[in-house]
């Protein structure tokens, strides 16, 4: 025998729209922690085994020191000099070679900041280097 008891239990549905509350809100939260940036790249060629560059008379080397500075041939040199001296050197010669040698310690970007200087001043003959230990 089978009592009832007059109300059927209803099955409880999920509901769905909390779930996409939820979906978007994390959605405009990575779109506004993103960052929508022009990217731009600079084509590094990179030699390859046992070949290197040739040191000739004609190379001038640029140090990035660990603290920032720079330093052309020994001389200690500010970024807007080094724009102004290479544009001078890069109109006498624009196939003069460049070594650009950093010290350990020195940030990525900062290489890249010189390397850009340089290409600024003319420069398409940019080297990347590391010194022997």
């Amino acid at each position: 025998m089978r009592i009832e008891t007059g109300q059927r239990r209803r099955r409880q549905l999920i509901g769905l729209t909390p779930l996409i509350d939820v979906v978007f809100i994390l959605l405009i939260f990575f779109m506004l922690a993103s960052s929508f940036s022009n990217w731009q790249s600079i084509s590094l060629g990179v030699p390859g085994e046992g070949r290197a560059p040739a040191a000739d008379s004609e190379t001038l080397v640029v140090r990035v020191l660990a603290d920032g500075s720079l330093e052309v041939d020994g001389d200690r040199i500010d970024s807007d000099a080094l724009v102004s001296r290479f544009r001078v050197l890069f109109a006498a010669d624009p196939q003069r070679t460049v070594v650009v040698r950093p010290d350990d310690g020195v940030t990525l970007q900062r290489i890249v900041t010189v390397v850009e200087h340089l290409n600024e001043a003319g420069g398409n003959r940019i080297t990347l280097s590391r010194e022997a230990r």
